[in-house]
């Protein structure tokens, strides 16, 4: 291919994971007014295609930040339900212990009224209270034991209450990163559209049509060489009918993809779990040299691994490259290699 354009990649939240380029790119055309409204008038349009190129590269960049904060915060927000379930149950234990206190501290009542030793003097029935006395102080015991357990469990929920309220705060801390995050790549993205949009309409017909480039779906080449495994021959499958659906930043499938997205969904579908981002799946597994790579093997790109994608075999990777150009086969020497790894 010509010049390969570096996608804005991974990382949206949640409830946004489907946001389509243009509706980012309207979403931070209104939040960044201040961004240039286009090229400058001296610009080549080489130049502006270049500038396009690193503010796509720019927002993958940001975009791994946005998605490795993303998934932090979706970590704080499992562990403050998990803190939030269980210092509901230790304030249901402690009620419960209070109840039986309460019952046995009136049974003591009801039987020790008066001093013991006058008692026995003036029972008819000696041992008939010497055996009620016994049975009195087995009460005190299991009250002062229930005691001691209301103690334990009353200072272990409010240990756990602090923690529940520091999760809390360090998930609101990791909201704000993430929207961060998310503002930096709408205004990249929406930056490279305004400059898009500023290039002759030749020009930028041009742009768009080798944006489009790559195997077309009813030609898919096959893949070239053997799987390292069945896990990755599962998941070449599933990443061969992923291609030419489009490069949504942030989503993971499965009606659009960005680049970590694709391969994570791919693998998933092979019943693999591997991490959100491409500078942690460089790290899933075994990494070999690209002369030993295999079908399967995800291909990690730059030095930072902004970019990742899917070796195929016969010097080609599956990856979901940047906005407005579908999920495609390209040459692996498309960008320079940083790493492949063998899940």
């Amino acid at each position: 291919m010509g010049s390969h354009r570096r996608p804005a990649q991974p990382g949206l939240d949640r409830s946004t994971r489907v946001t389509v380029l243009s509706a980012a790119a309207a979403t931070a055309a209104a939040a960044f007014g201040a961004a240039p409204a286009g090229a400058a008038p001296q610009d080549k349009p080489s130049d502006t295609r270049a500038k396009v190129d690193r503010l796509y590269e720019q927002a993958e960049q940001a975009t791994e930040a946005y998605n490795k904060a993303d998934e932090r915060a979706d970590r704080l927000r499992k562990q403050v339900e998990r803190a939030k379930d269980s210092v509901a149950r230790g304030q249901e234990r402690i009620n419960t212990m209070r109840g039986a206190l309460g019952s046995l501290a009136g049974a003591q009542y009801r039987s020790g009224g008066i001093d013991p030793s006058l008692a026995l003097m003036l029972s008819s029935d000696p041992d008939g209270y010497l055996e009620r006395a016994s049975a009195l102080d087995r009460v005190s015991a299991r009250q002062a034991g229930e005691l001691a357990d209301l103690q334990r469990a009353q200072r272990s929920l409010s240990q756990e209450r602090t923690e529940a309220s520091h999760q809390l705060a360090e998930l609101e801390k990791s909201r704000t990163t993430v929207a961060r995050h998310k503002r930096t790549v709408e205004h990249k993205l929406a930056r490279a559209r305004q400059l898009l949009n500023s290039l002759p309409s030749k020009e930028r017909d041009a742009y768009d049509r080798s944006s489009r480039s790559g195997a077309d779906r009813a030609e898919l080449p096959a893949p070239g060489g053997a799987p390292s495994s069945s896990r990755a021959a599962a998941a070449i499958a599933a990443a061969r009918s992923a291609v030419g659906k489009p490069y949504v930043w942030g989503a993971n499938g499965p009606s659009g993809f960005d680049c970590s997205g694709l391969t994570q969904w791919s693998y998933a579908q092979a019943g693999v779990g591997l991490p959100r981002t491409s500078q942690a799946q460089r790290y899933a597994g075994r990494q070999v040299s690209l002369s030993e790579a295999r079908p399967g093997d995800l291909v990690a790109y730059r030095d930072d691994a902004s970019h990742i994608g899917m070796y195929m075999g016969n010097g080609q990777v599956v990856h979901a490259p940047y906005p407005g150009a579908p999920v495609r086969y390209d040459p692996v020497g498309m960008m320079p290699v940083s790493s492949v790894t063998r899940v």
